[in-house]
């Protein structure tokens, strides 16, 4: 068994280590132990993209993640997050960086996000990804105003994702209501891959 020690590193640096391992290496099985809730689903999440079954483990203060190849190999790349897009349709991701829209006045900017995330279906099936990073992942969590609309367009298909490190920074982790983890690299390799990227801050 392989194994990576990320204990006291930062998003993305797990995720990197255990990529760096996986195609150096390609483990048949491969544990990476990690301190924080936020590297457990971001490394979990790309095992499972190189086709390991995982599972993880809490010791106190650690996480290990344990990752289990179920073919022959790991895949070569990252499989494309599943999504509800049409063949045709641009993939349009959101990259969302506040819980309030411009400056100015704080209230005004807060009722001006809302309505646009409320209308976000106007997109229709071009909606693929929405990001939360920074102070926007205050929108994901339980007390938010528009939970329930986010909460539709994941049932809907749009991938829902907030930043595991601004979670963790502003205490937020337990009170994710909607949507998973994300990490810096995972969200440059999906601003890579989609058609239009449109940032709101």
């Amino acid at each position: 068994m392989a194994s990576v020690d990320a204990r006291g590193l930062t998003c993305p640096a797990p995720v990197l280590k255990a990529r760096e391992v996986v195609e150096k290496e390609a483990p048949g099985s491969l544990e990476v132990i990690v301190d924080n809730a936020a590297a457990v689903e971001n490394v979990s999440r790309f095992l499972g993209s190189r086709g390991y079954a995982v599972s993880d483990t809490a010791e106190g203060d650690l996480f290990r993640v344990l990752g289990t190849l179920e073919g022959e190999e790991p895949l070569s790349a990252v499989k494309p997050a599943a999504a509800k897009v049409i063949e045709g349709e641009a993939k349009v991701l959101v990259l969302i960086m506040s819980d309030r829209m411009g400056t100015g006045d704080d209230e005004l900017g807060r009722k001006l996000m809302v309505s646009y995330v409320k209308t976000l279906n106007e997109m229709g099936p071009s909606l693929w990804q929405l990001i939360f990073v920074n102070g926007g992942v205050r929108l994901t969590c339980k007390d938010s105003p528009v939970l329930e609309e986010i909460k539709e367009y994941e049932k809907a298909g749009t991938i829902i994702l907030s930043c595991g490190t601004c979670m963790e920074f502003l205490g937020l982790t337990a009170d994710k209501g909607v949507g998973g983890l994300t990490n810096m690299l995972d969200i440059v390799l999906a601003t890579e891959n989609a058609d239009k990227v449109v940032t709101f801050s």
